[in-house]
């Protein structure tokens, strides 16, 4: 992304008034935030609707200065910047409404990778808590190594499901509800920075910006979405990480819980989202990883990705647009793409599966088998 791109974007996220769902339907009106910028005064025509407030608003030459300075201290300290229309930005995340236009990223791992979980719970992590989420992400590494661990850098379950990460040699990326240019709380600093080098530090905010407690709530929408699936390993009956699961929910994402002893504080929300359906009951990694059917594939559904000789017209397009998405993709993103009816979708990937040329991935997602 250019530079003038890059400045309207971030300038874009901080006129006041307008919120993400408007910056990113301007955005789509005008196809670049360098032009709702440069076209200020013909948006009137140009997107229909727009009120006269939100056009003044735009005329902001304090939040370009802003941007300047927030450039000047990513390239100061290498930090990337991830524009939402980004090859690197996060595709799970893409698919979410209210996914950020902009995120800044300081790690060596790539987001999109194949398998991305989260590990969310309370800060008050109990020693049952902690040897759970230990214990999981231990099995997790001998069945599935390549898994990326996601969680909120908290305390509690969060940092130790990070730290058990660093310990089994997996990737691990933190979420945080504040900028870069420091860490909230300061005793992680230093698994923060032992993860900038197996993972990364992600956040949508610029620099300067306070840990503010709605900024967490903000930060839980981005580890639910980022992530195929969520596990919660401890909660009391009220707490972000029920606020991070049911995001998970309405992303349409897997949503996993531990339970706990029965009348336990802190295992009150785990046993609730059971109960109530809102999460399936886990209990190891094993368990995990076959609800997700992250198993190998068969040896007889190996197939040449580049030769289909079979497929009819429509298969083949169906095809087309899943090799774009190594790491699959879900049937409402492919039905815009291919501009098949879903009925008619769901019945070409149920023969193409039969075909061993796709497989099901939780969360209505599909990918080519490899």
């Amino acid at each position: 992304m250019n530079e003038k791109e890059l400045l309207a974007t971030m300038a874009l996220g901080m006129i006041p008034g307008i919120g993400l769902i408007s910056a990113r339907k301007l955005k789509d009106c005008m196809g670049t935030a360098e032009a709702i910028f440069a076209q200020r005064k013909e948006l009137a025509t140009l997107v229909p609707g727009i009120s006269a407030r939100i056009i003044e608003a735009l005329d902001a030459p304090e939040a370009f200065e802003r941007a300047k300075q927030e450039l000047e201290f990513v390239r100061k300290h290498n930090i990337e910047c991830l524009c939402f229309d980004d090859e690197a930005y996060p595709s799970r995340l893409r698919e979410c409404s209210d996914a950020p236009l902009l995120l800044f990223y300081k790690g060596n791992v790539p987001l999109n990778q194949q398998r991305v979980i989260n590990l969310v719970g309370t800060r008050h992590a109990t020693e049952y808590g902690r040897r759970l989420c230990t214990q999981f992400i231990s099995e997790l590494k001998e069945l599935c190594p390549d898994v990326l661990i996601v969680s909120g850098l908290a305390y509690g379950i969060d940092i130790c499901a990070h730290r058990a990460a660093l310990a089994n040699g997996m990737n691990t990326v933190g979420v945080l509800a504040h900028g870069l240019d420091r860490m909230y709380p300061s005793q992680h600093r230093e698994t923060a920075a032992c993860m900038t080098h197996q993972g990364g530090l992600l956040t949508e905010f610029m620099s300067h910006t306070s840990p503010d407690r709605q900024n967490f709530v903000k930060r839980n929408r981005i580890v639910a979405g980022i992530s195929d699936a969520t596990i919660v390993v401890e909660s009391a009956v009220k707490g972000g990480a029920l606020i991070t699961a049911e995001l998970a929910t309405d992303y349409n994402r897997e949503c996993f819980a531990f339970p706990g002893a029965v009348g336990a504080p802190y295992s009150e929300g785990c046993n609730n989202l059971i109960r109530n359906n809102g999460a399936t009951l886990l209990q190891n990694a094993e368990e995990f990883v076959q609800a997700m059917q992250w198993g190998e594939a068969p040896a007889k559904k190996t197939v040449q990705r580049e030769l289909f000789p079979d497929l009819t017209d429509e298969e083949q397009t169906v095809v087309k647009f899943l090799k774009d998405s190594p790491e699959g993709m879900q049937i409402n993103t492919l039905t815009v793409r291919t501009g098949l009816a879903v009925n008619k979708l769901c019945s070409l990937l149920f023969e193409l599966e039969m075909k061993g040329v796709v497989t099901p991935l939780a969360g209505g997602s599909y990918r080519l088998l490899s």
